[in-house]
This record gives C-alpha cells, sequence and structure tokens, in this order.
C-alpha cells in the first residue's frame, strides 16, 4: 500500500520535531522514530536513529533483501538503505534538518558485508565513517519503522530525491503499478 504525500509529508515533520525536542544534552540515542517502536538498541548494541554523524547509529552489515522494490539493500536488522541524489562522489550534502529525517548509516570501522552485496563497492564518507556502497552515502529514512519499509522511495527531500539502493550500486527507482 501506497502511502499519500500528504501522509508522507505530515510524518516527516512529526519525526523533525520529534528529533529537534531530541537534540538536547542527552548521550543516549538522540531522537527515536515517531512511532518509538525502535528505542531498543537490539542485540548489537547499536542505536538506529541518531540523527547525527557524531551519533551511536551504526550498521554491522550491509546485505540485500527482497521488497516491493524489488532487490534492495538493507541493514543487519533489515532496514532499508537510500542514497541521496544530491550527494557527490563519496560525500554527503544531507545536513542539519536533513539528517534529522534521514540519519546518515554509520559504521564502526566498516560494515561488513552481507548476502547479495559486493565487498568492494562498501566504504566510507570523505573524511567520515558514513557507510558508502559504490561511492553513495548511505541514509535510513526516519518515517521507516519496520524492516522492509520503503516509505522513503522517491521523496524529493532537501534539494535532491532520496531512493532504495540496488546490489549494484543504483538509484531503485519504483515502477509504475
Amino acid at each position: 500500500m501506497k502511502i499519500p504525500r500528504f501522509a508522507q509529508i505530515a510524518l516527516a515533520a512529526v519525526a523533525l520535531g520529534i528529533a529537534a525536542a531530541g537534540c538536547g544534552g542527552s548521550t543516549s540515542s538522540g531522537a527515536a522514530p515517531a512511532s518509538g517502536t525502535n528505542a531498543s538498541t537490539g542485540a548489537s548494541g547499536h542505536h538506529r536513529y541518531g540523527g547525527s554523524s557524531s551519533s551511536s547509529s551504526s550498521a554491522d552489515t550491509v546485505k540485500t533483501a527482497s521488497s516491493p522494490l524489488g532487490t534492495i539493500l538493507v541493514d543487519q536488522d533489515g532496514k532499508t538503505l537510500y542514497l541521496f541524489e544530491a550527494d557527490s562522489m563519496n560525500k554527503s550534502n544531507c545536513s542539519g534538518g536533513c539528517l534529522a529525517l534521514w540519519p546518515d548509516v554509520m559504521a564502526n570501522g566498516k560494515a561488513t558485508p552481507g548476502s547479495g552485496v559486493s565487498a568492494g563497492m562498501i566504504g566510507t564518507a570523505t573524511g567520515s565513517s558514513q557507510v558508502t556502497y559504490a561511492g553513495h552515502p548511505l541514509y535510513w529514512f526516519s518515517g521507516d519503522t519496520a524492516a522492509g519499509d520503503t516509505n522513503g522511495e522517491g521523496l524529493a527531500d532537501f534539494g535532491g530525491a532520496w531512493y532504495a539502493v540496488s546490489p549494484a550500486g543504483k538509484a531503485v527507482e519504483e515502477q509504475g503499478s
């Protein structure tokens, strides 16, 4: 089921408000998604959404999963990974409010390639520990609350479009139904 654009905008506004409220002096996970379903850290001890490159958000593994969009990249928990068309090769152009809605995927060291992923395509952004794939810095969408969600697919925010990533390192553009 496709979420109407106005609902996506409302969800993004709520997530931004929550992220802004979570920017106080807390040293824990920062802002959680609007639904709060990702408040726990899971077995790996990593928090899902931190909203900035200094957060504790991380992906231990980048792998593939089947989705309504086809085969896409996901993290170890099955959360969809996105690229931002406004980024440059190995350089993120998402900061401030952008990161509140599109948390950057960080790695402690280097992310591990999982099933269906080419190890040689995983790297980090220039001057950062943000995970890249085929040179694209990777992000989560704060509106994705469960494994397999692709609510950020095709959104145009912060000067560019956002797409799930194929195993070939390309934008997966949703086909008409």
